[in-house]
């Protein structure tokens, strides 16, 4: 029996499963937003937040510790610098997963995960453009002839011979 064992596998080994955890991790941090399973989306949420609790904390223990699971500089950094200290405020729920459906190919839920606190780009709405005026139905007459006459004038197309790899 399973009992109180927190661990999802996802089909892998613990190295991979450990490695895929992280990469996800990295990529939410970098994109601020991804798309995956909902499996892997519940697996990675527990790790992300936990990284953001660490970067709240500003020491270089913590930062050591967010490097050790994580393994890539840069995106510490990010963490440290940008989305820890818009989350300051928070006590805890960071990210948000939202259900998107199923993949077409395999029936796999589907979802976004993303931080609750991500900037939101400000989209300009643009001017709609005004309705065209309505063409005369005179004008139509006189433009069938003309049809007719440029499918005359282009010569039938030819087949090509199948170019074949050597």
């Amino acid at each position: 029996m399973r009992h109180q064992k927190k661990t999802v596998k996802l089909g892998r080994k613990e190295g991979h499963r450990k490695s895929m955890l992280a990469n996800l991790a990295c990529s939410l941090i970098e994109h601020s937003r991804i798309q995956t399973t909902l499996a892997k989306a519940k697996a990675v949420k527990p790790m992300a937040e936990k990284m953001v609790t660490l970067g709240k904390k500003k020491t270089l223990h913590a930062r050591r510790t967010a490097l050790a699971v994580l393994r890539q500089a840069n995106i510490v950094k990010i963490l440290f610098d940008d989305i820890a200290p818009r989350a300051a405020d928070r006590k805890g729920g960071y990210t948000r997963i939202v259900k998107l459906g199923q993949r077409q190919s395999d029936a796999s839920e589907m979802c976004f995960i993303e931080w609750v606190d991500a900037p939101v780009a400000v989209e300009t709405a643009l001017p709609e453009p005004k309705a065209k005026a309505v063409k005369k139905p005179a004008a139509k007459k006189a433009e069938a002839p003309a049809a007719e006459a440029e499918a005359e004038a282009k010569p039938a197309k030819t087949p090509r011979a199948k170019k074949t790899d050597e």
